[in-house]
């Protein structure tokens, strides 16, 4: 498993997609939306892997019939969490081996991280050709330990200069400079470099 900061994770995730265009690797990918929280549940993102995964590698007949058996339920219930994890167990076994890319976990509510990252180290448990990249913040940092202690975790600081450049530049393309006081200006500069101080795994 590997930690790293947010804005690094599309270069990742393209050299994971790259080197799977090329031989036996399959790369399922999300990401967290705090905008997002309903629909955002553990079960949906399972079944988001999963969806990634068969369509990759087609849908193994267990699943399918997993699939059929639910919608001859009451109501053509969708499968529980249980049986999400089960086909998603199933179809990491028929693969070589598998990149699981979760972008901004911090995101999650917080009541569900717990239940996201249990479900992870189920996973990689049962199928040690199963990796798994996390993008978040600091304050996650240790519930990811707490479910995985080898974790490897790449902590990446914000250059400030650049920051700072960057924010001077998008201040000077206001289109009505006349609205802000030299002193606001500092301050939103300012404020922004603490916070962004903060961005960092």
């Amino acid at each position: 498993m590997l930690l790293t900061a947010r804005n690094n994770s599309s270069l990742v995730i393209d050299s994971l997609c790259d080197q799977a265009g090329k031989g036996d690797i399959t790369v399922a990918c999300l990401y967290y939306d705090f905008l997002a929280h309903q629909e955002q549940t553990t079960a949906n993102m399972i079944g988001a892997i999963l969806r990634q995964l068969v369509s990759r590698s087609g849908i193994p007949d267990d699943l399918r019939k997993a699939f059929q058996d639910g919608k001859r339920a009451v109501g053509g219930r969708r499968p529980l969490r249980a049986d999400l994890m089960r086909m998603l167990k199933t179809a990491i076994a028929s693969l070589p081996q598998v990149f699981i890319c979760i972008d901004a976990v911090d995101e999650c509510l917080s009541k569900n991280i717990p239940e996201l990252l249990e479900l992870l180290r189920d996973i990689v448990r049962e199928s040690p050709t199963t990796r798994i990249f996390l993008t978040a913040r600091p304050h996650v940092n240790d519930d990811i330990r707490r479910y995985f202690p080898k974790v490897v975790v790449i902590p990446i600081s914000p250059n400030m200069d650049d920051i700072r450049n960057y924010l001077e530049m998008r201040l000077d393309r206001d289109t009505e400079p006349e609205a802000m006081s030299n002193d606001l200006r500092a301050g939103i500069i300012r404020i922004m470099l603490e916070k962004m101080s903060d961005m960092y795994v």
